[in-house]
């Protein structure tokens, strides 16, 4: 019988480009990938809050990962993607898109290949970054989404249709 060791769990990411950096979300956490569409812009909000889309019938609001992040903002191309997520805080699933210079594609790694991120010299809050794989020769920054924004910042952002109770909730009622 061959041992199982976490080392070698696969897990499913998401590939996106936020400038020259390329960035991972868990599959687990992404809904859907959107062609940009009209960002209908909300008053008095934070500046990486582009606005609000409608998916299906529902508000959705959209941040700009760019502008979270400290990087400079761009002109929407024609590979702009939003990232529809779920990110769990304080107990509740919030869904939120998220502006992506490009989407690439899904890619597994195995726990083993994923290293902690530094936490000195990087150029990010390293809070909310799950840790760095390499594909390629190229670094990919795997992103905790339920770490990116603070409980107030996600109150700012959410429109009230998309705030649901989270598994561990709904189980508990």
């Amino acid at each position: 019988m061959a041992e199982h060791t976490d080392n070698k769990a696969l897990h499913q990411y998401l590939t996106f480009r936020l400038g020259e950096e390329m960035f991972a979300l868990d599959v687990s956490q992404v809904r859907e990938i959107l062609d940009v569409t009209t960002i209908t812009k909300v008053p008095r909000s934070p500046a990486f809050m582009r606005g609000v889309i409608n998916v299906r019938g529902s508000v959705v609001p959209v941040v700009d990962l760019r502008l979270k992040f400290d990087m400079d903002k761009i002109e929407q191309t024609l590979d702009t993607r939003i990232v529809v997520m779920e990110i769990a805080l304080a107990g509740e699933v919030t869904v939120i898109g998220a502006l992506a210079d490009a989407v690439h594609n899904v890619m597994e790694m195995a726990t083993g290949q994923i290293e902690a991120a530094p936490k000195i010299g990087a150029r990010w809050n390293t809070d909310f970054i799950k840790g760095i794989g390499k594909h390629d020769d190229q670094f990919i920054i795997i992103l905790d989404v339920d770490r990116i924004f603070s409980v107030d910042e996600l109150a700012m952002v959410q429109a009230p249709d998309q705030t649901t109770p989270s598994a561990a909730d709904q189980a508990a009622a």
